[in-house]
């Protein structure tokens, strides 16, 4: 049995976790939002730079490990009375395989001890994939968002919320 163990992100984890990134974004984004958004997301939101002013500016980031070796990665921080999820990615190859349910039993056991009742998060609404799985975890579509992020593109994405004193 391999282990996955989640650990708090420093400064120096930054540049594996963003080469880890540019793999999953380029190759899971390219054929929902085209190259050039994801190239665009991927300078704007997951550079060393980008990441290191998200988390002095209170964004919480961690490593998935299998075995010791990065394997995905996720993001969250407070929003609006709510542990809002902003990132949370796994390596295609590893897909399925139940690594990404402990990465959101790991969110939902942070949002708890932090006290928040509800997780949050965005999906683009053509990333069917993700969305089926969250709705799997408990999550249910509560709005639609589109957010003008620059560059000429739009965040076309679904809202969707996971209410845990619904959780089993």
């Amino acid at each position: 049995m391999k282990t996955v163990t989640i650990n708090k992100a420093s400064q120096t984890d930054l540049p594996s976790i963003a080469k880890l990134a540019n793999d999953i974004w380029r190759e899971h984004y390219t054929p929902i939002i085209g190259s050039e958004q994801v190239e665009y997301m991927l300078k704007k939101y997951q550079s060393v730079s980008a990441m290191a002013e998200q988390i002095s500016d209170g964004t919480f980031y961690y490593s998935v490990l299998l075995d010791g070796t990065l394997v995905g990665y996720l993001s969250f921080y407070p929003k609006d009375g709510a542990l809002f999820l902003s990132k949370i990615y796994v390596s295609s190859s590893l897909r399925g395989k139940g690594i990404g349910r402990q990465a959101m039993e790991f969110v939902i056991e942070q949002a708890k001890t932090m006290g928040f009742a509800k997780i949050q998060l965005t999906v683009n609404k053509y990333n069917s994939g993700s969305i089926e799985a969250y709705k799997r975890m408990g999550f249910k579509t509560v709005d639609e968002v589109v957010v003008d992020i620059g560059g000429g593109f739009v965040m076309d994405d679904y809202v969707m919320d996971l209410f845990l004193n619904e959780q089993k």
